[in-house]
């Protein structure tokens, strides 16, 4: 199984609903994509049009993988900082592979698309990513070439007496 990757796909509503099915149900899955289970669509939607309106106004960079019949299976957002020091690299945002097609090597595909995607933007020298500890997602990111760089400890709260290491990771691209 492969899948098609498109940066920058034209969003309509097919795209949009493949989106968010495909982040309800990574949440619901446990995967850390910003929610705890169990959400709905109503809950991921507002997220969803956030990203999408960033994609609209320029600021966001949307990379979609299809798998074979034509499903939405992953996402990765990039998005361009705005500060005039940091216009150099670029976030990682809502890397996502649906739970049917985890563990099966889609991930790095991915990661590899997200790649090669950041490279083809000039001027960007690396990506920044940040994972939710706990998940073991630094050393899945690490394998991709990833380095930790830096580590809040308890910063995420995921449940009372829950709180998992906020962990960011780079990528550098020189």
């Amino acid at each position: 199984m492969t899948l098609t990757f498109t940066l920058d796909p034209v969003v309509g509503p097919s795209l949009r609903d493949g989106i968010l099915e495909l982040w309800t149900d990574v949440s619901n899955a446990g995967g850390a994509v910003g929610f705890v289970p169990p959400v709905t669509h109503d809950d991921v939607r507002p997220s969803l049009d956030k990203h999408l309106a960033a994609v609209a106004d320029g600021s966001c960079r949307l990379l979609v993988g299809h798998d074979e019949d034509g499903a939405v299976a992953a996402t990765a957002f990039l998005t361009h900082n705005t500060h005039r020091l940091q216009r150099h690299w670029l976030w990682a945002y809502t890397v996502m592979v649906h739970p049917r097609h985890q563990g099966k090597g889609l991930g790095r595909d991915l990661m590899a698309a997200t790649e090669a995607a950041a490279r083809s933007v000039e001027g960007i020298d690396a990506i920044r990513l940040t994972c939710r500890g706990g998940l073991g997602l630094e050393h899945f990111y690490s394998s991709c070439g990833y380095k930790e760089v830096g580590r809040v400890p308890g910063a995420v709260r995921v449940a009372p007496g829950d709180d998992r290491d906020d962990i960011t990771m780079l990528l550098p691209l020189y």
